[in-house]
């Protein structure tokens, strides 16, 4: 599906702009309707405590010793919390190599952090459309920014 699909979106835009506008609307559907976000609310212990475990646990899951993904864990608190990064996805280069790429969405109102991707020399694996990993993140606040 994913080879043949060049081919099929470039028949679809050189038709006409009708087949261009439903073409936009699938693939709209098809991604889902995430928007970034950002956690409002680091700085209280009740979410920084839930981001910091949720963040360690995805992160032994993916491999990283408990010790490394606890370290790194706090560091990416530290770092949200003294820089306001906006709503973007950020990345975390772990000790074994790999850098792993993050966002936060919100869903109604729970925040939700999100593993899209990570990156081992040269062994890239990105799934954007139904993720890695996803953990919610009780006591967070996020905002649309």
């Amino acid at each position: 599906m994913f080879v043949r699909l060049p081919i099929v979106l470039d028949r679809l835009i050189v038709r006409s702009p009708v087949s261009r506008s439903f073409l936009c609307l699938g693939v709209l559907t098809m991604a889902g309707c995430t928007t970034m976000a950002q956690v409002s609310n680091l700085s209280d212990e009740s979410c920084r405590t839930s981001f910091t475990q949720q963040l360690s646990s995805m992160l032994t899951s993916q491999g990283e010793s408990s010790a490394h993904s606890d370290a790194l864990a706090n560091k990416t608190v530290l770092t949200l919390t003294t820089y306001d990064l906006g709503p973007r996805p950020f990345a975390i280069a772990a000790p074994s190599g790999t850098d792993y790429r993050f966002f936060i969405d919100r869903k109604g109102t729970h925040c939700v952090l999100t593993l899209y991707g990570r990156r081992k020399g040269f062994v890239s694996y990105t799934n954007n459309l139904t993720y890695i990993a996803t953990e919610s993140l009780p006591g967070c606040a996020c905002v649309d920014s």
